[in-house]
């Protein structure tokens, strides 16, 4: 049976030109986060299966690559339930992981650490515009910094990062879990009823206000119960304004202090800001992960009708590793959306300089040849990009395709004359 050519499903191969513009965002990533302090760690593709399970992740646990047990450990004929069967899973991103790492080297870290962790992830998810099986996640992280310094730096960080890649009049759009609780308490929801109308809440931009009314409606929820609530999302204003009314309306639900919070957030963000982008609150932003405890934040850009990133504060979850709680906070940006968008408008990366290419005649006389890969070596002393490559018949198409590659310089060298 012939071997199969094709990538699995929700997995693909990268050519040469994506690549290039990948390792240029990686080298601008690097550059720009750490101008901020934040220092590069890594950390294993492979999680513990009870790490990945721990209820933290949301719908994402549902969607593992579970690894069965090994060797005289898996029993096949012995196993009752998966559990039996599995110890381990490919991670579904980089903040269990992350939780993991610095529980287990604490001691060495500095406090608070920045961390920068890029690597693949793999979610067993339907492949489509933008959405893979296995793609690259980029996040910083700040942990131990309780204060809002820490929101305030990761957003600078990000949108600077963004400007730095040619991206401008995006939304970061901004909001509180604590918010979002104290909006469903006013209303008169069971706290044990959260989670299923912040989920039905999650799809307003999808389905509207109705849409989320039905649904709610349809859960069992009354129906003054729901026009309450929705009441709460019917202003248009996403400014600090529009933060201050809705605390205003919460009162006693709400704590002064995290509206305050998130006010100084947005205003020193605005004023600090070296890109093009607006910064605006957005009661409505859910964010699908459980472990949020605090300010939450979305990047939203109009060329791809979605989400291109997102993060939040998350200060309960390395306790569940340590039994001690430790404040954290990052921010993840959708790296393989960020690369799609750039090959959609044919970017070019900046200050790639000349390429050469020399072409050869077949034949090429050894002392010739050697002149030529002399010359060769000392432009690539000065920095410049030389590939040599043979001459082919249809000299034509193969030049075509050298300046399909960005080669700017093609130069042919013939067996039967001498080498300037």
């Amino acid at each position: 049976m012939a071997m199969k050519k094709k990538p699995v499903t929700g997995m693909k191969d990268i050519l040469p030109r994506e690549m290039e513009i990948r390792d240029y965002c990686i080298r601008q990533i690097k550059e720009t986060y750490s101008g901020f302090g934040f220092t590069s760690i890594e950390t294993p593709c492979v999680e513990s299966i009870e790490n990945l399970s721990s209820k933290q992740g949301g719908e994402n646990e549902k969607l593992i690559f579970k690894i069965l047990k090994r060797g005289e450990k898996l029993k096949l004929d012995e196993a009752k339930e998966e559990a039996d069967l599995v110890d381990g899973g490919l991670r579904y991103d980089l903040t269990v992981p992350l939780c993991r790492f610095y529980s287990n080297n604490a001691n060495d870290l500095p406090s608070p650490f920045k961390a920068l962790q890029m690597g693949n992830v793999w979610r067993a998810d339907r492949p489509q515009r933008g959405r893979y099986r296995q793609f690259m996640q980029c996040d910083i992280d700040i942990l131990g910094e309780p204060g809002i310094l820490a929101e305030i730096e990761l957003i600078l960080a990000t949108t600077t990062l963004l400007g730095k890649l040619d991206f401008g009049n995006f939304t970061i759009r901004i909001n509180d879990r604590r918010i979002l609780k104290a909006m469903a308490s006013y209303s008169g929801f069971d706290e044990a009823d959260y989670d299923s109308v912040f989920i039905a809440l999650d799809k307003m931009d999808k389905i509207g206000l109705d849409g989320v009314k039905e649904e709610l409606v349809s859960a069992g929820y009354g129906e003054e119960k729901v026009d309450k609530y929705l009441e709460l999302f019917a202003e248009g204003e996403k400014d600090t304004e529009a933060v201050r009314k809705l605390a205003g309306i919460l009162g006693d639900n709400l704590s002064a202090e995290v509206a305050e919070n998130l006010i100084t957030i947005i205003e020193s963000v605005d004023k600090a800001k070296t890109a093009d982008f607006k910064l605006a609150f957005d009661p409505t932003l859910v964010r699908g992960m459980s472990y949020y405890t605090g300010p939450i934040f979305e990047i939203s850009m109009d060329e791809y009708g979605g989400s291109v990133g997102g993060g939040g504060r998350y200060d309960e979850m390395i306790g569940r590793f340590t039994g001690q709680q430790t404040p954290a906070c990052g921010f993840s940006i959708g790296f393989e959306r960020i690369i799609m968008l750039l090959l959609e408008r044919d970017f070019k990366v900046p200050g790639a300089g000349d390429k050469v290419v020399y072409m050869i005649e077949k034949g090429m006389p050894a002392d010739k040849l050697s002149k030529i890969l002399d010359k060769a070596a000392k432009l690539r002393i000065e920095g410049r990009t030389v590939n040599i490559v043979m001459m082919k018949k249809n000299k034509k198409f193969q030049k075509d395709q050298l300046t399909a590659e960005g080669y700017t310089d093609i130069v042919e060298f013939f067996a039967d004359k001498e080498v300037e």
